[in-house]
Protein backbone atom coordinates (compact mmCIF):
# COMPACT_ATOMS: atom_id res chain seq x y z
CA UNK A 1 0.00 0.00 0.00
CA UNK A 2 2.90 2.30 1.10
CA UNK A 3 4.54 1.75 -1.95
CA UNK A 4 1.25 2.54 -4.47
CA UNK A 5 0.84 6.20 -2.56
CA UNK A 6 4.58 6.43 -2.98
CA UNK A 7 4.12 5.64 -6.94
CA UNK A 8 1.14 7.94 -6.88
CA UNK A 9 2.83 10.67 -5.10
CA UNK A 10 5.57 10.75 -7.59
CA UNK A 11 3.18 10.58 -10.72
CA UNK A 12 1.19 13.40 -9.36
CA UNK A 13 4.28 15.84 -8.78
CA UNK A 14 5.67 14.94 -12.74
CA UNK A 15 1.80 15.84 -14.09
CA UNK A 16 1.97 19.30 -12.04
CA UNK A 17 5.57 20.07 -13.41
CA UNK A 18 4.27 19.32 -16.88
CA UNK A 19 1.70 21.52 -16.62
CA UNK A 20 3.20 24.43 -14.63
CA UNK A 21 5.74 24.30 -17.60
CA UNK A 22 3.44 23.91 -19.93
CA UNK A 23 1.49 27.37 -18.76
CA UNK A 24 4.75 29.07 -19.02
CA UNK A 25 5.37 28.34 -22.71
CA UNK A 26 1.76 28.75 -23.58
CA UNK A 27 1.44 32.00 -24.83
CA UNK A 28 -2.07 32.98 -26.39
CA UNK A 29 -2.84 35.95 -28.55
CA UNK A 30 -3.74 39.08 -27.14
CA UNK A 31 -7.24 40.08 -28.22
CA UNK A 32 -8.38 42.75 -24.98
CA UNK A 33 -9.37 46.24 -26.06
CA UNK A 34 -8.06 48.62 -24.41
CA UNK A 35 -11.06 51.15 -23.80
CA UNK A 36 -12.98 47.59 -21.87
CA UNK A 37 -10.29 48.52 -18.99
CA UNK A 38 -11.78 52.85 -18.26
CA UNK A 39 -14.47 52.98 -16.32
CA UNK A 40 -17.50 52.86 -18.73
CA UNK A 41 -18.72 57.20 -17.32
CA UNK A 42 -14.60 58.02 -18.62
CA UNK A 43 -15.93 56.57 -21.97
CA UNK A 44 -19.56 58.11 -22.21
CA UNK A 45 -18.95 61.85 -20.66
CA UNK A 46 -15.56 63.13 -21.95
CA UNK A 47 -14.64 62.38 -25.33
CA UNK A 48 -17.07 61.42 -27.53
CA UNK A 49 -15.42 60.39 -30.97
CA UNK A 50 -17.71 59.98 -34.23
CA UNK A 51 -17.14 60.02 -38.22
CA UNK A 52 -13.74 58.19 -37.62
CA UNK A 53 -12.11 56.55 -40.70
CA UNK A 54 -9.39 53.91 -40.75
CA UNK A 55 -8.16 54.82 -44.42
CA UNK A 56 -6.93 51.05 -44.67
CA UNK A 57 -7.15 47.75 -43.25
CA UNK A 58 -3.94 46.29 -44.24
CA UNK A 59 -0.42 48.42 -44.85
CA UNK A 60 2.78 47.08 -46.09
CA UNK A 61 5.81 48.09 -43.90
CA UNK A 62 6.99 51.24 -44.47
CA UNK A 63 3.78 52.61 -46.07
CA UNK A 64 1.49 55.00 -44.59
CA UNK A 65 -2.28 55.36 -43.38
CA UNK A 66 -4.37 58.30 -41.73
CA UNK A 67 -6.62 57.73 -38.79
CA UNK A 68 -9.46 60.89 -39.13
CA UNK A 69 -12.49 61.95 -37.89
CA UNK A 70 -14.21 64.24 -34.98
CA UNK A 71 -14.48 64.37 -31.59
CA UNK A 72 -16.63 66.22 -29.15
CA UNK A 73 -15.53 67.08 -25.76
CA UNK A 74 -18.40 66.78 -22.99
CA UNK A 75 -19.98 69.88 -21.21
CA UNK A 76 -20.96 67.65 -18.68
CA UNK A 77 -17.40 66.78 -17.93
CA UNK A 78 -17.13 64.74 -14.89
CA UNK A 79 -15.83 66.34 -11.85
CA UNK A 80 -13.58 63.46 -10.82
CA UNK A 81 -11.55 63.91 -13.93
CA UNK A 82 -9.49 67.29 -14.71
CA UNK A 83 -10.36 69.19 -17.13
CA UNK A 84 -8.68 68.91 -20.85
CA UNK A 85 -7.00 72.02 -20.26
CA UNK A 86 -3.66 69.80 -21.31
CA UNK A 87 -4.51 67.61 -23.56
CA UNK A 88 -2.50 65.36 -26.04
CA UNK A 89 -3.94 63.77 -29.65
CA UNK A 90 -2.68 60.33 -28.99
CA UNK A 91 -3.24 56.88 -31.00
CA UNK A 92 -3.30 53.92 -28.67
CA UNK A 93 -1.33 50.53 -30.21
CA UNK A 94 0.73 48.03 -28.80
CA UNK A 95 3.76 49.35 -28.98
CA UNK A 96 6.04 51.03 -31.83
CA UNK A 97 4.33 48.73 -34.31
CA UNK A 98 3.52 52.48 -35.83
CA UNK A 99 5.69 55.62 -36.12
CA UNK A 100 3.53 58.99 -36.14
CA UNK A 101 4.21 61.64 -38.87
CA UNK A 102 1.79 64.01 -37.87
CA UNK A 103 -0.90 64.67 -36.33
CA UNK A 104 -3.48 68.08 -37.18
CA UNK A 105 -6.63 68.97 -35.10
CA UNK A 106 -8.77 71.49 -36.99
CA UNK A 107 -6.22 71.63 -39.64
CA UNK A 108 -2.96 72.64 -37.40
CA UNK A 109 -0.18 70.50 -36.74
CA UNK A 110 -0.26 69.54 -33.34
CA UNK A 111 2.85 68.07 -31.96
CA UNK A 112 2.41 69.34 -28.65
CA UNK A 113 -0.18 69.35 -26.35
CA UNK A 114 -3.34 71.54 -26.78
CA UNK A 115 -6.06 72.92 -24.56
CA UNK A 116 -9.23 71.89 -25.38
CA UNK A 117 -12.83 73.58 -24.59
CA UNK A 118 -15.82 71.38 -22.63
CA UNK A 119 -18.46 71.69 -25.57
CA UNK A 120 -16.83 72.02 -28.54
CA UNK A 121 -16.54 69.85 -31.56
CA UNK A 122 -13.23 69.50 -33.31
CA UNK A 123 -11.84 67.52 -36.50
CA UNK A 124 -8.76 65.65 -36.18
CA UNK A 125 -6.31 63.34 -38.39
CA UNK A 126 -3.55 61.40 -37.28
CA UNK A 127 -0.53 60.14 -39.82
CA UNK A 128 1.02 56.78 -39.27
CA UNK A 129 3.85 54.66 -40.41
CA UNK A 130 3.67 51.27 -40.72
CA UNK A 131 6.54 49.45 -38.41
CA UNK A 132 6.61 45.81 -37.21
CA UNK A 133 4.37 43.23 -39.46
CA UNK A 134 1.36 42.00 -37.21
CA UNK A 135 -2.43 42.29 -36.16
CA UNK A 136 -2.93 45.42 -34.32
CA UNK A 137 -5.85 47.14 -32.76
CA UNK A 138 -5.41 50.72 -33.45
CA UNK A 139 -7.46 53.03 -31.25
CA UNK A 140 -7.70 57.01 -30.80
CA UNK A 141 -6.70 58.21 -27.79
CA UNK A 142 -6.53 61.44 -26.17
CA UNK A 143 -4.25 62.03 -23.14
CA UNK A 144 -5.17 64.58 -20.90
CA UNK A 145 -3.27 65.74 -17.85
CA UNK A 146 -4.78 64.60 -14.71
CA UNK A 147 -7.13 62.43 -16.05
CA UNK A 148 -4.69 60.25 -18.06
CA UNK A 149 -5.76 58.43 -21.59
CA UNK A 150 -9.12 58.56 -22.80
CA UNK A 151 -9.76 55.76 -25.32
CA UNK A 152 -11.32 55.64 -27.94
CA UNK A 153 -13.10 52.89 -30.46
CA UNK A 154 -10.07 50.66 -32.20
CA UNK A 155 -9.95 48.31 -35.30
CA UNK A 156 -7.74 46.05 -36.32
CA UNK A 157 -5.67 46.50 -39.27
CA UNK A 158 -2.79 44.05 -40.30
CA UNK A 159 0.64 44.89 -41.20
CA UNK A 160 2.13 43.13 -44.05
CA UNK A 161 5.94 42.73 -44.64
CA UNK A 162 9.31 42.81 -42.64
CA UNK A 163 10.63 44.75 -40.19
CA UNK A 164 13.85 44.46 -41.15
CA UNK A 165 13.16 46.55 -44.17
CA UNK A 166 11.55 49.56 -42.07
CA UNK A 167 13.40 53.21 -42.59
CA UNK A 168 12.41 56.74 -40.87
CA UNK A 169 15.04 58.74 -42.92
CA UNK A 170 14.70 62.65 -41.56
CA UNK A 171 16.39 65.69 -42.44
CA UNK A 172 18.23 67.48 -39.99
CA UNK A 173 18.21 71.39 -39.37
CA UNK A 174 22.05 71.39 -41.10
CA UNK A 175 20.34 69.59 -44.36
CA UNK A 176 21.67 66.08 -43.32
CA UNK A 177 19.69 63.12 -44.08
CA UNK A 178 19.64 60.17 -41.63
CA UNK A 179 17.52 57.15 -41.13
CA UNK A 180 16.53 57.18 -36.71
CA UNK A 181 15.87 53.64 -37.04
CA UNK A 182 19.83 52.81 -37.52
CA UNK A 183 21.44 56.33 -36.19
CA UNK A 184 24.26 56.32 -34.05
CA UNK A 185 22.97 52.36 -33.40
CA UNK A 186 26.24 51.17 -32.47
CA UNK A 187 27.17 53.98 -29.58
CA UNK A 188 23.46 53.27 -28.06
CA UNK A 189 24.92 49.79 -27.51
CA UNK A 190 27.91 50.88 -26.65
CA UNK A 191 26.80 53.09 -23.73
CA UNK A 192 24.42 50.25 -22.73
CA UNK A 193 26.97 47.93 -22.57
CA UNK A 194 29.99 50.10 -21.19
CA UNK A 195 27.28 51.44 -17.97
CA UNK A 196 26.16 47.71 -17.47
CA UNK A 197 29.53 46.92 -16.87
CA UNK A 198 30.46 49.64 -14.55
CA UNK A 199 27.47 48.22 -12.17
CA UNK A 200 28.66 44.91 -12.33
CA UNK A 201 32.04 45.79 -11.22
CA UNK A 202 30.77 47.70 -8.77
CA UNK A 203 28.51 44.85 -7.41
CA UNK A 204 31.36 42.38 -7.76
CA UNK A 205 33.46 44.28 -5.63
CA UNK A 206 30.71 44.43 -2.75
CA UNK A 207 29.63 40.86 -3.35
CA UNK A 208 33.09 39.38 -2.42
CA UNK A 209 32.97 40.81 1.42
CA UNK A 210 30.02 39.50 3.75
CA UNK A 211 26.79 39.85 2.58
CA UNK A 212 23.13 39.86 4.28
CA UNK A 213 23.54 37.89 7.61
CA UNK A 214 27.30 38.42 8.35
CA UNK A 215 26.59 42.11 7.85
CA UNK A 216 23.21 42.02 9.45
CA UNK A 217 25.00 39.98 12.78
CA UNK A 218 27.86 42.51 13.31
CA UNK A 219 25.46 45.33 13.06
CA UNK A 220 23.39 43.77 15.81
CA UNK A 221 26.69 43.66 17.65
CA UNK A 222 27.85 47.39 17.28
CA UNK A 223 30.56 46.56 14.62
CA UNK A 224 29.27 48.59 11.90
CA UNK A 225 32.51 50.23 11.21
CA UNK A 226 34.48 47.29 10.73
CA UNK A 227 32.23 46.62 7.89
CA UNK A 228 33.71 49.34 5.60
CA UNK A 229 37.33 49.98 5.43
CA UNK A 230 39.56 52.60 4.37
CA UNK A 231 40.40 50.73 1.04
CA UNK A 232 36.47 50.32 0.57
CA UNK A 233 36.30 53.67 0.71
CA UNK A 234 39.05 55.00 -1.54
CA UNK A 235 38.05 52.09 -4.30
CA UNK A 236 33.62 54.22 -4.05
CA UNK A 237 35.68 57.28 -4.21
CA UNK A 238 37.53 56.33 -7.50
CA UNK A 239 34.18 54.98 -8.62
CA UNK A 240 32.44 58.23 -7.98
CA UNK A 241 35.68 60.21 -9.43
CA UNK A 242 35.30 57.83 -12.39
CA UNK A 243 31.40 58.39 -12.93
CA UNK A 244 31.37 62.35 -12.85
CA UNK A 245 34.79 62.00 -15.39
CA UNK A 246 33.28 59.78 -17.91
CA UNK A 247 30.05 62.14 -17.68
CA UNK A 248 31.55 65.00 -18.20
CA UNK A 249 33.92 63.17 -20.84
CA UNK A 250 30.89 62.01 -22.79
CA UNK A 251 28.85 65.87 -22.41
CA UNK A 252 31.97 67.56 -23.59
CA UNK A 253 32.68 65.67 -26.65
CA UNK A 254 28.92 65.25 -27.71
CA UNK A 255 28.99 69.27 -27.81
CA UNK A 256 31.84 69.39 -29.94
CA UNK A 257 30.36 66.60 -32.37
CA UNK A 258 26.85 68.27 -32.22
CA UNK A 259 26.81 72.19 -31.82
CA UNK A 260 23.55 72.86 -33.21
CA UNK A 261 21.04 71.25 -31.11
CA UNK A 262 17.40 72.18 -30.03
CA UNK A 263 15.74 71.44 -26.81
CA UNK A 264 12.34 69.44 -26.32
CA UNK A 265 9.36 71.39 -27.22
CA UNK A 266 6.80 71.20 -24.64
CA UNK A 267 4.69 74.03 -24.78
CA UNK A 268 0.73 74.59 -25.07
CA UNK A 269 -0.97 75.15 -27.88
CA UNK A 270 -4.35 77.14 -27.16
CA UNK A 271 -7.23 78.67 -29.46
CA UNK A 272 -7.40 75.77 -31.45
CA UNK A 273 -10.02 75.59 -34.36
CA UNK A 274 -13.71 74.10 -33.21
CA UNK A 275 -15.68 72.68 -36.04
CA UNK A 276 -18.46 74.97 -37.20
CA UNK A 277 -21.72 72.58 -36.61
CA UNK A 278 -24.86 73.32 -38.28
CA UNK A 279 -27.48 75.63 -35.92
CA UNK A 280 -29.46 73.15 -34.12
CA UNK A 281 -32.67 72.94 -34.23
CA UNK A 282 -33.72 69.93 -32.53
CA UNK A 283 -34.31 70.06 -29.16
CA UNK A 284 -34.42 67.10 -26.95
CA UNK A 285 -35.24 66.21 -23.30
CA UNK A 286 -34.40 63.09 -21.08
CA UNK A 287 -37.32 62.23 -19.38
CA UNK A 288 -35.91 59.54 -17.72
CA UNK A 289 -33.87 56.84 -18.40
CA UNK A 290 -33.30 52.85 -17.67
CA UNK A 291 -30.71 50.30 -18.26
CA UNK A 292 -32.41 46.74 -18.33
CA UNK A 293 -30.11 44.21 -17.20
CA UNK A 294 -31.89 41.23 -18.60
CA UNK A 295 -32.11 42.72 -21.91
CA UNK A 296 -28.88 44.02 -21.83
CA UNK A 297 -30.84 47.28 -23.37
CA UNK A 298 -30.66 50.90 -21.98
CA UNK A 299 -34.44 53.08 -22.59
CA UNK A 300 -34.75 56.53 -22.84
CA UNK A 301 -38.10 58.62 -22.95
CA UNK A 302 -37.48 61.50 -24.73
CA UNK A 303 -39.76 64.35 -25.71
CA UNK A 304 -38.49 65.33 -29.01
CA UNK A 305 -39.11 68.79 -30.30
CA UNK A 306 -38.45 70.11 -33.66
CA UNK A 307 -38.02 73.89 -34.27
CA UNK A 308 -36.87 73.43 -37.91
CA UNK A 309 -37.82 73.68 -41.50
CA UNK A 310 -37.93 70.02 -42.46
CA UNK A 311 -38.95 66.97 -40.98
CA UNK A 312 -36.33 64.87 -38.73
CA UNK A 313 -36.38 61.45 -37.74
CA UNK A 314 -33.92 59.59 -34.82
CA UNK A 315 -31.02 57.36 -36.91
CA UNK A 316 -28.44 57.17 -34.08
CA UNK A 317 -27.16 56.75 -30.59
CA UNK A 318 -23.61 57.18 -30.63
CA UNK A 319 -22.08 56.67 -26.69
CA UNK A 320 -18.72 55.37 -25.38
CA UNK A 321 -17.64 54.75 -29.47
CA UNK A 322 -20.65 52.18 -29.67
CA UNK A 323 -23.37 53.55 -32.49
CA UNK A 324 -26.93 51.63 -32.14
CA UNK A 325 -28.59 52.94 -35.57
CA UNK A 326 -32.42 52.66 -36.87
CA UNK A 327 -31.42 50.94 -40.23
CA UNK A 328 -34.80 52.03 -41.46
CA UNK A 329 -33.04 55.50 -41.16
CA UNK A 330 -29.72 55.47 -41.36
CA UNK A 331 -27.38 52.61 -42.29
CA UNK A 332 -23.27 52.72 -41.90
CA UNK A 333 -20.79 52.86 -44.67
CA UNK A 334 -17.82 53.35 -43.59
CA UNK A 335 -16.49 50.79 -41.95
CA UNK A 336 -16.56 50.84 -38.85
CA UNK A 337 -15.50 48.34 -36.41
CA UNK A 338 -17.85 44.92 -36.63
CA UNK A 339 -18.00 45.13 -32.80
CA UNK A 340 -18.46 48.72 -31.88
CA UNK A 341 -21.59 48.59 -34.36
CA UNK A 342 -25.30 47.65 -33.41
CA UNK A 343 -26.63 47.96 -36.75
CA UNK A 344 -30.01 47.08 -35.78
CA UNK A 345 -29.71 48.09 -32.18
CA UNK A 346 -31.87 51.39 -32.09
CA UNK A 347 -35.89 51.21 -31.86
CA UNK A 348 -38.35 54.34 -31.67
CA UNK A 349 -41.61 53.52 -30.58
CA UNK A 350 -42.61 55.96 -33.36
CA UNK A 351 -39.90 57.45 -35.02
CA UNK A 352 -42.16 58.81 -38.43
CA UNK A 353 -40.70 62.20 -39.36
CA UNK A 354 -41.06 64.68 -36.51
CA UNK A 355 -42.82 67.71 -38.74
CA UNK A 356 -41.50 71.12 -38.18
CA UNK A 357 -42.80 73.49 -35.04
CA UNK A 358 -44.16 70.12 -33.02
CA UNK A 359 -43.07 68.10 -30.13
CA UNK A 360 -43.34 64.27 -29.91
CA UNK A 361 -42.40 61.89 -26.39
CA UNK A 362 -40.95 58.67 -27.94
CA UNK A 363 -39.57 55.42 -25.90
CA UNK A 364 -36.21 55.07 -27.58
CA UNK A 365 -34.27 51.45 -26.50
CA UNK A 366 -30.91 51.22 -27.36
CA UNK A 367 -30.35 47.48 -27.51
CA UNK A 368 -27.26 45.17 -28.33
CA UNK A 369 -24.70 42.58 -26.44
CA UNK A 370 -22.13 45.25 -26.57
CA UNK A 371 -23.52 46.87 -23.20
CA UNK A 372 -21.89 44.01 -21.40
CA UNK A 373 -18.81 43.03 -23.38
CA UNK A 374 -17.30 46.54 -23.55
CA UNK A 375 -18.63 46.75 -19.83
CA UNK A 376 -20.95 49.45 -20.29
CA UNK A 377 -23.54 48.72 -18.09
CA UNK A 378 -20.81 48.86 -15.12
CA UNK A 379 -22.36 52.40 -14.85
CA UNK A 380 -24.95 51.41 -13.21
CA UNK A 381 -22.63 50.14 -10.00
CA UNK A 382 -20.76 53.64 -9.75
CA UNK A 383 -21.65 56.14 -7.08
CA UNK A 384 -22.85 58.95 -9.83
CA UNK A 385 -24.81 56.58 -12.22
CA UNK A 386 -25.14 59.08 -15.29
CA UNK A 387 -25.17 58.24 -18.83
CA UNK A 388 -24.15 60.41 -21.77
CA UNK A 389 -24.05 60.46 -25.76
CA UNK A 390 -24.77 62.07 -29.17
CA UNK A 391 -27.99 61.85 -30.89
CA UNK A 392 -28.00 61.99 -34.70
CA UNK A 393 -30.83 63.42 -36.29
CA UNK A 394 -31.62 63.25 -40.12
CA UNK A 395 -33.88 64.99 -41.63
CA UNK A 396 -35.44 65.02 -45.50
CA UNK A 397 -32.26 65.90 -47.49
CA UNK A 398 -30.10 63.36 -45.85
CA UNK A 399 -28.34 66.37 -43.93
CA UNK A 400 -27.59 65.22 -40.04
CA UNK A 401 -27.81 66.89 -36.81
CA UNK A 402 -26.73 66.16 -33.30
CA UNK A 403 -27.69 66.57 -30.14
CA UNK A 404 -25.87 65.63 -26.57
CA UNK A 405 -27.73 64.00 -23.91
CA UNK A 406 -27.04 63.71 -20.06
CA UNK A 407 -29.08 61.80 -17.52
CA UNK A 408 -29.41 59.79 -14.95
CA UNK A 409 -29.56 56.46 -15.60
CA UNK A 410 -31.69 53.80 -12.84
CA UNK A 411 -31.09 50.11 -12.96
CA UNK A 412 -34.01 47.71 -13.96
CA UNK A 413 -33.64 43.81 -12.63
CA UNK A 414 -36.68 42.67 -14.19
Amino acid sequence: MKLIKDKVAKLSFVALLVTVTAAMFYTPTASAHGEKSQAAFMRMRTIHWFDLNWSKDTVPVNDTMTISGKFHVFAGWPETVDKPEVSFLNIGIPGPVFIRQGSWIGGQLVPRSVSLELGETYEFKVLLKARRPGDWHIHTMMNVQGGGPIIGPGKWVTVTGSMGSFVNPVTTLLGDTIDLETYNLGNVYFWHAFWYALGLAWLAYWIRKPVFVPRFLAIEAGKADSLISATDRKVAMGFAVATIGVIAFGMSSTNAAYPVTTPLQAGLIRGMKTLEMPARTVNVKVEDATYRVPGRAMQMTLTITNNGDSAVRLGEFNTAGVRFLDPAVHEDETGYPDDLLAEEGLTVSDNSPIAPGTTRTVQVTASDAAWEVYRLADLIYDPDSRFAGLLFFFDEAGDRQMVTVDAPLIPSFI
